[in-house]
């Protein structure tokens, strides 16, 4: 195995250790939504839409994440409000991640989406 993939191995089974040792709050589901949200800052090449996937599919929200070829990376993320809310400030918590500014837009809920993924 190359270094540069025993380093991505290494990065990845770290952020999925830290998603499921995250204590999750007690939910009070609300309104179920759609938000697409655009991330700025250094959020390519730090692990972070495994982070956000793992997260957000331990949250039961489903949805997409995708780099953008400007550096930034994109997301629609589905569920319930205060769901969404927790991932998007779990988010801006990592210190290996920086989240300069965030886009958040509502939009059309999607119907039959069962699962999160990384496209």
């Amino acid at each position: 195995m190359k270094p540069i993939d025993r380093f991505k191995k290494f990065r990845d089974d770290y952020v999925i250790h830290q998603v499921e040792k995250t204590k999750l709050p007690d939910f009070e589901d609300d309104y179920f939504v759609r938000r697409r949200v655009t991330f700025h800052g250094r959020v390519q090449h730090v692990g972070f839409r495994l982070e956000l996937e793992q997260m957000a599919a331990r949250l039961g929200l489903t949805g997409w994440v995708k780099n953008l070829e400007n550096g930034d990376v994109q997301a629609e993320i589905q569920g319930y409000e205060s769901r969404i809310r927790f991932l998007l400030k779990f988010m801006h918590s990592l210190k290996r991640i920086k989240i300069k500014k965030m886009e958040n837009k509502p939009c059309s809920p999607k119907q039959n989406e069962t699962e999160f993924k990384i496209v």
